[in-house]
């Protein structure tokens, strides 16, 4: 039977931080490790290498696209699993052992669980399939927000990596670099709707709604209605719709995707969220809203967690729905109901984190 190597290929700057982690939870699993350093001030390099990371240097060029594919030049290796520092295997592990005793031949996709903040403080776990396990002669394209560029077949594979850099604490100081290489990127091509998407994400994660609400715009009227990025789309519109107060054109939007989304919980989610602060917005509406309200958390329960739905939060079918249930009965004096639905999202977050925590162990 056949063995290909699994290289690991990552590129970083000053992460000093994490890189340990990184490759100490890759290192059991690939057979070598590949570190670009672009140009870190902080110990990156030596960690690095003292992980048995091979580390090499180049500039930084103001483009992932040509880091990555001068990390990925760097290894022979027939398979390449391609890393941030910022990330870490955490489950599904044992799938590379399988991935050996295959012709690379395919695009592998894995989930990366990202923690992200919430508005009120909190944090949140939000999943993306990203196409990190790529055979040799995938080369990746574009400034930002690269994407391997191949024809070949896609496949999902039960590896899990988990993710902190979209967290508050960790994102500041990339957030201007990638902001000011976004709209480079857009005066580039300004007509990408991808990278429009890309860049109101940005600017709201930030709390620029503002400038974001434009972005998102055109990338809804420009982007293709099947992109995988279309569900995260619509959600961060009709939040930041919110945010802004369009409440008319967030209503609107609503009902042109309702029959897209109708299995979606972030839709519902997010459509219970807008409709409450309209509410509160307009009092003279509460009456006719307050049903809706409810109706639209009871419709994110009901749909129950969807990870397999690309950058669908974590508990928005279950927990986090049954928490605004609560609040919402307990506002209207409905004590019993709100207890009900208090113990509900407990039980029911205790039992979803148990279950995101038991992939962790690496097989």
């Amino acid at each position: 039977m056949p063995s290909h190597a699994i290289a690991l290929v990552l590129i970083a700057r000053n992460e000093e931080r994490c890189i340990a982690r990184c490759l100490a939870s890759a290192r059991p699993h690939v057979d070598r490790m590949i570190v670009l350093d672009t140009g870190s001030t902080d110990a990156t390099r030596e960690i690095a290498a003292g992980c048995g990371a091979r580390v090499i240097s180049a500039a930084w060029s103001d483009d992932f696209s040509a880091a990555r594919n001068l990390a990925l030049a760097n290894t022979d290796a027939p398979w390449r699993l391609v890393l941030d520092a910022d990330e870490w295997l955490e489950g599904g592990a044992h799938c590379l052992a399988g991935v050996r005793a295959r012709e690379p031949g395919f695009v592998g996709l894995v989930r990366v669980d990202s923690a992200v903040d919430d508005e009120h403080g909190g944090v949140q776990h939000a999943p993306s399939w990203i196409p990190r396990l790529l055979p040799a002669g995938v080369h990746y394209e574009g400034r930002i927000h690269e994407q391997p560029a191949s024809a070949l077949p896609r496949e999902r594979l039960p590896l899990l990596i988990g993710h902190d850099g979209y967290l508050a604490s960790r994102r500041e100081a990339k957030a201007g670099r990638n902001e000011r290489l976004l709209r480079i990127a857009l005066a580039e091509r300004p007509g990408d709707a991808y990278l429009h998407y890309q860049l109101g994400k940005d600017l709201e994660v930030r709390s620029r709604f503002d400038e974001a609400l434009p972005h998102y715009l055109d990338a809804l009227r420009d982007g293709d209605a099947a992109a995988a990025w279309r569900h995260d789309l619509v959600v961060r519109l009709l939040f930041t719709l919110k945010k802004t107060r369009h409440f008319d054109a967030a209503v609107e939007l609503a009902g042109d995707e309702l029959e897209r989304w109708r299995d979606s919980p972030d839709f519902f989610f997010t459509l219970g969220d807008l409709l409450l602060d309209r509410a509160l917005a307009e009092p003279a509406q509460a009456g006719e809203l307050l049903p809706q309200i409810e109706a639209s958390w009871l419709r994110a329960v009901a749909i129950g967690e969807r990870p397999d739905l690309p950058d669908s939060v974590r508990g928005r079918g279950s927990f986090l729905a049954a928490h605004n249930l609560a609040a919402f009965h307990q506002s209207l004096g409905r004590a019993a109901p709100a207890a009900q639905w208090r113990e509900r999202a407990l039980r029911w977050r205790a039992e979803i984190e148990s279950n995101a925590r038991r992939p962790r162990r690496l097989e």
